[in-house]
């Protein structure tokens, strides 16, 4: 088995707004391996994008709280200093942001901005071997006519080639991990699938891992070898991505997954939403986060939180319905009530 080249362990994010605190993140733990595709992905608000920029500590400091581990090749991030860090971001690991008309600094050329991106963490190279590496860089995200376009500023790209300038900036000083935040999600269905097979080919070419966070499950059955599912801050299911579209075993990743169009669906079988909206993050839940929203929920789902526990190797999953220790706990719980309650 390969050792991880990220292992992050109880990860909490919280963020202050106003009086309020909002756990975003609720001790999450996972690892990426070299030359593999992470795939998180959960609704809006689940905590994906709260993630992703916790690793490498893009969070506003003043606002969320982060605690736990984040071990990059031994090292714990999350104990490193602002200088420490910026040596490792772009560097060691990458990012590619889901709009990259608000990343792109629209005052320099995206010439200018891969030099300098890459002069950053090579500073004994020349400018105009610089130069040559960031049209080299253009040719092989597939933007045409890389010498002239290393010369045009951002707004005067299309959003799909904005995005491949994103992913020139990210891999330019070859990282080992690179995190894509939801990278496709402004595009359009070509454009994405392009934008999907690249990195699928950087993958491969250059040995770099991903994390790819995204709402679409197509998207990971297409391009990760593993999957993440996240609810309310919490990793609820985890698997192979064969494993998952298989044979998934919580309900929130079955719910996920009947509300996506199929090729082996009929024609004119109905997608099924689902129900419901997720709990709010500032107030306390007791309890399965999902069970309100849960068909087949159980009494003991009210009261109590289920571990991710594994199924079988490589499979987790937190829910009581499939939980081996289910009706053990359940009767401790029961005789419990039962023991609280008075006789007559």
């Amino acid at each position: 088995m390969k050792e991880p080249l990220l292992d992050v362990h109880d990860l909490h994010v919280t963020f202050k707004v106003q009086k309020q605190h909002v756990k975003a993140v609720q001790g999450i733990s996972f690892s990426v391996y070299p030359q593999e595709i992470l795939g998180i992905v959960g609704e809006s608000g689940c905590g994906k994008s709260a993630t992703a920029k916790a690793l490498i500590k893009l969070l506003p400091s003043h606002s969320a709280y982060i605690s736990g581990k984040v071990l990059f090749q031994g090292d714990n991030l999350l104990q490193y200093s602002e200088s420490q860090l910026q040596k490792v971001r772009g560097k060691d690991i990458g990012m590619i942001f889901q709009d990259p008309i608000t990343s792109l600094n629209p005052t320099m050329k995206i010439g200018q901005q891969i030099i300098e991106g890459y002069l950053l963490h090579h500073k004994k190279t020349k400018i105009s071997e610089a130069k040559n590496y960031a049209i080299r860089l253009l040719e092989l995200v597939g933007i045409p006519h890389a010498i002239s376009r290393v010369r045009e500023y951002p707004h005067t790209l299309s959003g799909g080639m904005r995005q491949r300038v994103m992913i020139a900036l990210a891999i330019a000083a070859k990282p080992k991990l690179i995190i894509a935040d939801e990278p496709t999600t402004a595009l359009d269905v070509t454009i994405q699938a392009q934008i999907l097979d690249l990195m699928q080919q950087i993958k491969t070419k250059t040995g770099t891992s991903f994390i790819l966070i995204t709402h679409d499950m197509s998207v990971v059955a297409g391009y990760c070898d593993r999957v993440l599912v996240m609810y309310c801050g919490k990793i609820i299911e985890s698997a192979s991505v064969n494993e998952i579209f298989a044979s998934p075993k919580h309900p929130y990743t079955k719910g996920l997954l009947k509300s996506i169009p199929r090729l082996d669906m009929p024609k004119n079988a109905p997608l099924i939403p689902i129900d419901g909206s997720p709990p709010n993050l500032t107030e306390k839940i007791t309890g399965c986060a999902f069970c309100p929203r849960c068909n087949v929920s159980l009494p003991i789902c009210i009261e109590q939180t289920p571990e991710l526990k594994e199924l079988k190797k490589g499979h987790k999953v937190a829910c009581w319905n499939t939980a081996p220790n289910q009706d053990t706990t359940l009767k401790k719980i029961l005789s419990t009530r039962a023991e609280d309650c008075p006789v007559d």
